[in-house]
């Protein structure tokens, strides 16, 4: 009795060793996601240049988006990951001296971030949060204005005010957890900081320099390879 006893014993911790190792992303796993972002703009604008009312500033509002990526793990307990997404669409709108105009145009972003991320426990461990650290190229483009930016601005039906943002390079950190649901699915939840500034150039000649330093919550479920 007692060895049959033993036997099941040892059968049933290999067995549990077995499922731990299947849940594993250790080092040479790739993991695919898809999921959604919503991006938050922290924004801090500097005043319009003139001619212009004085304390004329913008704010950039949120955008949610869906995105995806790829995370590589070089070891346990470093990954590697590019979040791929599709583009935010984000209204700009009216703020100090102006505000309460409303929207005066939008513009379309489309963040390219390459992080390193250490991950906590071990790599057998179900649930594994993760810090990251990393850089973001924000590109900026198909900028479009409103007739309020026209009127404010001095421009005509036949000559409206245009405007366009400049695309910058800044720096990101990432505070987030993964969870593995089977051996090969996983689900995971980050927050990101990324600071970053543009410059807002106006078809009049007035610029507005802008720090945007977005939060972004990111949501995914991921298949290992």
């Amino acid at each position: 009795m007692k060895t049959k006893f033993l036997l099941g014993a040892a059968t049933a911790l290999a067995a549990l060793l077995a499922a731990g190792s299947a849940l594993a992303q250790s080092a040479g796993s790739i993991v695919v996601y898809g999921g959604a972002a919503q991006i938050t703009p922290k924004v801090d604008s500097g005043d319009l240049s003139a001619p212009s009312l004085a304390g004329t500033k913008i704010d950039v509002k949120k955008a949610t988006s869906f995105v995806g990526g790829i995370t590589y793990y070089w070891t346990d307990n470093i990954s590697i990951d590019l979040p791929i997404s599709a583009p935010f669409t984000h209204d700009v709108v009216g703020a100090g001296a102006i505000q309460g105009v409303g929207k005066i145009g939008t513009v379309k972003s489309l963040p390219a971030t390459l992080l390193a991320q250490y991950r906590f426990g071990e790599a057998t461990s179900a649930f594994r949060p993760f810090v990251g650290a990393g850089v973001t190229y924000g590109y900026f483009y198909k900028p479009k204005a409103t007739a309020t930016l026209s009127a404010i601005t001095g421009g005509t039906p036949s000559n409206p005010t245009t405007l366009s943002m400049k695309s910058r390079f800044g720096a990101t950190v990432e505070l987030g957890g993964a969870y593995n649901i089977t051996k090969d699915w996983s689900a995971s939840l980050s927050v990101t900081k990324t600071f970053i500034k543009t410059t807002g150039s106006l078809s009049t000649g007035q610029t507005i320099e802008t720090t945007l330093d977005p939060v972004s919550v990111k949501f995914g479920v991921g298949y290992r390879f």
